[in-house]
């Protein structure tokens, strides 16, 4: 932050604290950048509507501590190498309109994960051929064995009926979570109730990062995660009513390319990027020490992360050399486009990419839209560059997801449209063997991936949490919104 915009900033706050006096809130407000997209429980593919959708839905499968499958809505049992059966797991609570879960309501849920054409779940679960009924049980048949087949099935469970209409259900959701929706905002966000005791939380949408610090001050919100640019957290902790917890976190930061791109196709022009990029000084000065530099989508210390993945090294020289191999230097510059969201602290990371990139003789065209125009362009392959984050990763499926050939948008996220054989068989094969069989496999997929750098990994973040007038406040390693669970509002 420059000097003028951190007085300027500052001044806000004076401003903030001594011109307003706020009374006590009859509800928590969380302050949120975006609007969620979708509270559909098994179409939403944006970080908000799935965050959300966390407290609206209770899934099939919930994740233990290790990232072990666990009862959610349903326990399971394996009758063959090619069978499931699956029952509920107790008296699920009911949906949110009084009507109880049963099996029916499973079965539905899983159809439409595997079969709608806009499931981001469908490649997942294509290897699930038979879901049928059979008295108090539900009968999963595979093509082929899938000893984790539990873990793929961290899906939020609907009302039947409900899932035959999509734009009703991505309005009007109808979950068993511990919260039901009270309604929409005029800003897109959405008013919740928890069922345990009633506590309402709304969310409101907040896009300027400098707005959602003046309302916690101002006592006009109380809860804000991340999405902020990180010179404001020491100034924001200057005050005495508003509280830091931080964490880190499994987000996972990473430059993606059209693959298909004669230019961003080239592998060379990737590594160069990679060595033109100073992750640890961006590390340092942007997210003041609030992230690490990481290789791979998995959080160090998960089971099947690899721990010893070579780092693409800062190395301008290295950068130039690869790039004057295909025939660009000072005198003749690669132009790249380069797309972000208009979050304006995603805009300066972009911008000192810019700039180091620009030291090796790439020019970087930032182009930077809105949410909904950004995703959309990602998803349908508009784009030779563009930067996001995975959030919440838990399950090695997320390569399946993100790398396998056929998980290509909508029933997919292989956005770059990565196409490997090799990998794809190290894939399905990981899939068919017990977590300590696959183990190997997964660290040859990633040192694969890592090879060919399907993405430029970049860092994982850490989760910060602020909150005012709110106790329990704990944020989770995922960065979802589970910890408004246990909260309560102070009384004193």
């Amino acid at each position: 932050m420059s000097a003028w915009r951190r007085h300027f900033f500052v001044f806000l706050l004076s401003l903030a604290v001594t011109g307003c006096q706020q009374a006590p809130p009859s509800s928590i407000v969380f302050a949120i950048a975006t609007a969620p997209a979708s509270l559909h429980p098994l179409l939403a593919t944006d970080a908000v509507s799935e965050r959300i959708n966390e407290l609206l839905y209770r899934p099939l499968v919930e994740y233990g501590p290790q990232g072990e499958p666990v009862p959610g809505v349903v326990r399971w049992r394996m009758r063959d190498a090619r069978h499931y059966l699956l029952f509920l797991a107790g008296s699920p609570a009911a949906f949110s309109d009084g009507s109880p879960v049963v099996l029916e309501d499973v079965r539905q849920t899983l159809l439409t994960a595997r079969d709608h054409p806009a499931s981001p779940h469908a490649s997942t679960l294509r290897n699930i051929r038979e879901i049928r009924l059979e008295g108090g049980r539900l009968v999963l048949g595979l093509q082929d064995p899938d000893p984790r087949l539990p873990e793929k099935l961290h899906l939020g469970v609907a009302p039947a009926a409900y899932l035959q209409e999509d734009r009703r259900l991505a309005r009007q959701p109808m979950g068993s979570g511990p919260f039901v929706l009270l309604g929409w905002n005029e800003d897109g966000g959405v008013r919740l109730q928890r069922r345990r005791d009633g506590l309402h939380v709304r969310f409101s949408v907040v896009p300027d990062p400098t707005m959602r610090a003046l309302k916690l001050l101002r006592g006009e919100a109380n809860l804000v995660q991340n999405d902020l640019p990180y010179e404001m957290y020491p100034l924001l902790q200057d005050s005495a009513a508003i509280e830091l917890a931080a964490l880190p976190g499994t987000t996972f930061s990473y430059l993606g390319f059209n693959l298909l791109d004669p230019v961003t196709g080239d592998r060379r022009l990737r590594a160069a990027i990679a060595h033109a990029i100073d992750r640890e000084a961006i590390v340092r000065h942007l997210f003041m020490g609030h992230a690490r530099p990481g290789n791979t989508l998995l959080l160090p210390g998960h089971w099947a992360a690899h721990p010893a993945l070579r780092d693409y090294r800062h190395d301008p020289a290295r950068a130039r050399a690869l790039l004057e191999a295909m025939g660009h230097g000072p005198d003749n510059p690669l132009r790249l486009s380069f797309k972000t969201s208009t979050d304006p602290f995603r805009v300066r990371v972009a911008s000192v990419l810019q700039a180091q990139l620009k030291a090796v003789g790439i020019e970087l065209e930032i182009n930077s839209n809105e949410w909904g125009t950004f995703f959309g362009d990602i998803k349908a392959g508009r784009f030779q560059m563009y930067s996001l984050s995975w959030v919440g990763v838990r399950s090695t499926d997320i390569f399946r997801h993100v790398f396998h050939s056929e998980s290509l948008p909508p029933g997919g996220a292989n956005r770059g449209r990565y196409h490997s054989p090799a990998v794809d068989r190290l894939i399905d094969r990981s899939g068919q063997l017990s977590a300590q069989q696959a183990r190997p496999l997964y660290r040859e997929i990633q040192e694969q991936l890592h090879r060919d750098l399907v993405y430029v990994p970049l860092w994982h973040e850490n989760n910060l949490l602020l909150a005012r007038d709110v106790r329990a406040v704990s944020p989770q390693e995922d960065g979802s919104y589970r910890f408004l669970e246990q909260v309560s509002l102070r009384d004193d």
